[in-house]
């Protein structure tokens, strides 16, 4: 992981999370919040699920040194301990959330350097469990883990009959000069 890579996944990250509100914002509350069998249930779970995990990893990162001044904002924000708790029964109040959430996130990534993606993160799972491991790595995971569920809601959301369109990071990434 390198900061540009952080910076371009955040990027993206909030390119994604617009497109797939927008396409759940065409759906009423009852279709959201409709068990379809997902591993978080509903569209709406899924969302939250996504938020859920990203405030759990960003104190997570918060918690490491050097000082994050993008971090200190999750001062305002819900702190979840587990991982299916609900920060919002409506769309609209989690959209606010997430697009703030977002804008922390990529204040975040172009804090990140070279020195601090090759150091150790340590931090306490939500089931209690003590973990060190590289922080670059884990940064990886945090964007991987977006694109996963993005993906499951991005499925949701079709088989409900809202296409949410192009999803590929191919899409943002610019192109190279000849």
């Amino acid at each position: 992981m390198t900061p540009q890579m952080a910076t371009l996944l955040a990027d993206y990250n909030r390119w994604m999370n617009a497109r797939m509100y927008e396409a759940a914002g065409k759906l009423d509350a009852s279709e959201l919040a409709a068990d379809k069998g997902a591993f978080f249930g509903s569209i709406l779970g899924t969302l939250n699920h996504v938020a859920v995990a990203d405030l759990i990893w960003l104190r997570r990162f918060a918690q490491q040194p050097p000082s994050s001044a993008a971090l200190e904002a999750l001062s305002g924000f819900p702190r979840p301990d587990s991982l299916r708790q609900t920060l919002s029964s409506d769309l609209a109040s989690l959209r606010d959330l997430r697009e703030r959430l977002d804008e922390i996130i990529v204040r975040w990534a172009g804090e990140l350097t070279p020195g601090i993606l090759s150091t150790d993160l340590s931090y306490t799972t939500t089931a209690g469990v003590a973990s060190r491991k590289n922080y670059g790595a884990v940064v990886q995971h945090f964007f991987n883990h977006q694109t996963h569920h993005r993906g499951q809601a991005s499925t949701l959301l079709f088989q409900s009959g809202v296409d949410v369109g192009v999803t590929d990071l191919n899409a943002i990434i610019p192109a190279s000069e000849a």
